[in-house]
């Protein structure tokens, strides 16, 4: 499997001494109504449309290129993946407009665990992301802000949840993370909140207090801090953009 986590621009070759050609024109959209000729081989591809701004800290630290190589006995659950994937992809299945994307979600996180595992396996502890999504002190703590931003969250809250002193906590979250846990909390908060400006319809007083505002002002003096325009804007120029892409499918 290979992931481009930023959209790099890359070619394919069967052979590592052979240049790289032009593909074929793409085939109409569907399922093959075909088997592979031997000596060929498909591929399964699929992309996203990504928010550079609203990009999570992780995926900006990946590589250009993520590559797992196919090792017998290795990754299973994401070989699982794959072929759940490709047999939806392949047949006419009820349910696959359902399926296929949430398949693709699994897929990444399938991806991404597996390549967190090698690369801890290869290189050991090296610190950033890759260390603190595997480290349970801060993992647990990533966990508690991820899933409750309404909190009203303070380091020393933080620290006692994960059971570290305040000082040992902050210090060990920043060195791994690369900011502090109140900077990471508004972000999250922010970002969270710009999703549900994004997706949904909420008030953005509810949108407020779900992500942890007491108030919509103080939500809107943030996220203009951090979008560099003013939330119900931002709604605007979002579903505008969704409408575009949507007509040039």
């Amino acid at each position: 499997m290979v992931f481009l986590p930023h959209g790099a621009v890359h070619g394919m070759s069967d052979s590592p001494d052979r240049t790289i050609a032009e593909l074929l024109p793409a085939p109409e959209e569907g399922p093959p109504d075909h088997e592979p000729a031997s000596g060929q081989a498909q591929l399964l591809c699929g992309a996203y449309r990504l928010d550079r701004g609203q990009a999570h800290p992780f995926l900006r630290t990946l590589p250009d290129v993520v590559h797992l190589p196919a090792r017998l006995g290795d990754h299973s659950a994401l070989r699982s993946a794959v072929d759940l994937l490709g047999a939806d992809l392949m047949e006419a299945r009820p349910g696959a407009a359902a399926a296929v994307p949430a398949l693709m979600d699994l897929l990444l996180v399938y991806l991404l665990r597996a390549w967190l595992e090698d690369e801890a396996s290869r290189h050991g502890p090296r610190g950033g992301w890759c260390t603190a999504l595997t480290d349970p002190v801060i993992a647990a703590a990533l966990q508690h802000i991820h899933r409750s931003p309404e909190r009203p969250w303070t380091v020393q809250q933080l620290a006692a949840e994960v059971g570290l002193s305040k000082t040992a906590f902050a210090r060990r979250f920043s060195s791994l993370v690369g900011q502090s846990p109140m900077s990471y909390l508004t972000w999250w908060r922010l970002s969270t909140g710009a999703r549900m400006l994004r997706d949904g319809q909420a008030p953005l007083a509810v949108i407020a207090r779900t992500v942890g505002y007491t108030s919509e002002f103080a939500f809107s003096n943030a996220f203009k801090r951090e979008f560099s325009t003013a939330p119900g804007k931002f709604r605007r120029q979002q579903r505008d953009i969704t409408g575009v892409a949507a007509s040039t499918r």
